[in-house]
């Protein structure tokens, strides 16, 4: 197990709980700030500046992490969570000794990160602690209100642990089905 130091982690916002639209359940999300990115199109452009939001000590935030009531998991959302590997490494194996489902969002593949991993053992241990990772950049022309947890038909849902033992993106099932809505249900949101 790789030792972690790290004492503090940058938030775009205050973490957010009851979320029901970052992964199954009801949800707290931790917001990193920073990406790398750039997606056009993104819903969280505030949180791609990487000198932009707050500085958090990390034992404050594992303190909520301990507190947290009536949540089925914890999600990581931002920016970008793995532009931070050593503050999700500790929060996503916090998390899991905490017995919580832990998502995490990222515009990387798992095949990149995968090789990222290679360079900084931080992102592997963090993956070893996320069970569900929505992996891949936002692309605004394959965005949809169809897929269920994703902004755009591109990312996948995978999950992490059979991924790490298959050696290989394993898709989670049941959300590969596309929801279907009609055009004139979409257009109140365009």
């Amino acid at each position: 197990m790789i030792e972690l130091n790290t004492n503090k982690v940058r938030l775009s916002l205050p973490p957010q709980s009851d979320s029901i639209v970052d992964g199954e359940g009801l949800r707290t999300v931790i917001w990193f700030q920073g990406c790398p990115h750039n997606c056009l199109g993104c819903h969280n452009k505030d949180t791609q500046n990487f000198k932009g939001g707050k500085v958090v000590p990390i034992e404050e935030m594992i303190s909520l992490l301990a507190n947290l009531d009536f949540q089925d998991g914890l999600t990581f959302s931002g920016g970008e969570p793995f532009a931070q590997p050593e503050a999700l490494a500790v929060l996503a194996r916090e998390a899991k000794r905490l017995n919580l489902n832990v998502w995490s969002y990222t515009g990387y593949t798992y095949e990149e990160l995968i090789v990222l991993s290679k360079q900084n053992a931080y992102i592997l241990e963090a993956l070893k602690n996320i069970d569900v990772l929505v992996d891949g950049r936002f692309k605004l022309e394959e965005k949809s209100l169809n897929v269920k947890f994703r902004g755009s038909k591109n990312q996948r849902i995978i999950n992490v642990p059979k991924s790490l033992k298959q050696g290989r993106a394993v898709l989670v099932q049941k959300y590969r089905k596309e929801k279907e809505i009609t055009v004139a249900y979409q257009e109140q949101f365009v």
